[in-house]
């Protein structure tokens, strides 16, 4: 009966066990990036300006407002003496309307439908920034799960290695100073694991605000993820294609020199039409009206000062930001070819370490292991060993987390 209601209550402690695990979710990088995409508020914030400035646009070719008025004209003054009825003056409205030239309203209308495609650029720009923040907390995540293998089969290790020493040091096989040495070293190994744990809760934390999710929202990642990072240096003409940055700046480029165009325009003359009708107190006069049309000169000299000035400042501008751009290529291609070296010689050390360093080390712990075992060996050598190797597994993780960060890295400058 005690039989039975152990294995009851193992099995019951692994089904609650196995319904936790169940309950987490497990989010693939691609997942994580398409939330992002979706719901993260800086993203949604461009949108929702891109859709203003859209809207914005449907009024560009609208004209000026009519102006309506009413008075009087040729009104005598009070306390005058009227030897008329003619000269009791008239009753007068006004409709007045300016109409902008034609030319101007569609340049305009292209000027705002450009800074429509500024704040798309906008959007991907500060969407690569937002991708590469989430791969590196992923990737960095991945390593920390792999970190958390490492130290828990250390953590075994050090327990088996310090029981066999207590066991031992009775008969004399096992002094009382490496049975205090491997205790040592399972305290900071579980001081490790505490530190490991507190990181992994940071980068779900961390993933949580980018896909704009309350922060105690817990997941699990896909620790089998990989990254191919293709080291192929771009020409310049696929690199600006591809590049957001380079793309904003295009876009401002091209409304600077639309509004150019646009203050350029202001020389074209613009038009008014003005309707008067007048209606006069003696009944005797006809009601007579007066329509004129208008036309303004904007090549006066005292009055083409200001588009003039303005225009040559906006093509000054425009003559810096495209130093600028071609700066930021300059940077960008030497960025490219130095992190490509930069990854291709990572990926030669983490190599060395999974091919040669690590398997060298392992076999070397096993075979002092094995002679401690067959009372040929001392603990402290088993412990060195297991150190060493220790070591060399953490210092490969961590090449490893730099060989993810520098492909982070090296597709954020390729927008990949």
């Amino acid at each position: 009966m005690l039989n039975t209601r152990i294995y009851v209550s193992a099995l019951l402690l692994l089904l609650a066990a196995g319904g936790a695990c169940a309950q987490t979710p497990v989010l693939p990088l691609d997942t994580v990036l398409n939330r992002i995409y979706r719901n993260n508020p800086m993203l949604q914030e461009f949108e929702l300006r891109a859709q203003a400035q859209n809207a914005m646009a449907k009024g560009a070719r609208s004209q000026m407002a009519p102006m309506v008025g009413a008075g009087v004209f040729m009104y005598p003054y009070p306390g005058q003496t009227i030897m008329e009825e003619r000269d009791k003056g008239m009753l007068m409205t006004v409709v007045e309307q300016d109409i902008t030239n034609p030319a101007k309203l569609k340049a305009r209308e292209k000027y705002q439908l450009s800074k429509v495609a500024m704040e798309e650029a906008g959007r991907d720009n500060t969407f690569n920034q937002l991708r590469a923040q989430a791969r590196t907390a992923y990737y960095q995540w991945v390593v920390l799960e792999k970190k958390n293998s490492v130290l828990l089969e250390s953590q075994r290790i050090m327990q088996f290695m310090l029981k066999l020493g207590k066991v031992r040091y009775p008969y004399n096989q096992s002094s009382l100073g490496s049975i205090y040495k491997a205790e040592g070293r399972l305290a900071e190994v579980e001081n490790m694991l505490v530190m490991n744990d507190s990181e992994i809760t940071r980068m779900n934390i961390q993933l949580n605000l980018l896909m704009n999710l309350p922060p105690e929202t817990r997941f699990r990642i896909d620790t089998t993820v990989q990254t191919s990072v293709l080291t192929v240096l771009p020409d310049t003409v696929s690199l600006s294609a591809a590049r957001s940055d380079i793309r904003q700046l295009d876009r401002t480029i091209e409304s600077m020199q639309l509004n150019l165009r646009l203050e350029n325009l202001q020389r074209k003359p613009d038009f008014g039409i003005r309707f008067e009708n007048m209606m006069p107190r003696d009944k005797m006069m006809p009601q007579v009206f007066t329509v004129m049309g208008m036309v303004s000169i904007p090549i006066a000299p005292w009055s083409s000062k200001m588009y003039k000035a303005n225009g040559k400042a906006m093509h000054l501008e425009i003559q810096g930001m495209q130093k600028g751009r071609e700066n930021l290529m300059n940077e960008a291609r030497n960025m490219v070819a130095s992190m490509a070296l930069e990854l291709q010689t990572k990926r030669i050390q983490v190599q060395n370490y999974e091919q040669k360093i690590i398997p060298a080390l392992r076999r070397n712990y096993e075979t002092t292991l094995l002679s401690y075992e067959q009372n040929t060996g001392q603990l402290p050598l088993v412990i060195d060993a297991w150190e060493a190797l220790n070591m060399a597994q953490m210092e490969y993780l961590n090449n490893l987390e730099q060989l993810y960060l520098i492909g982070v890295n090296y597709e954020k400058e390729l927008e990949k």
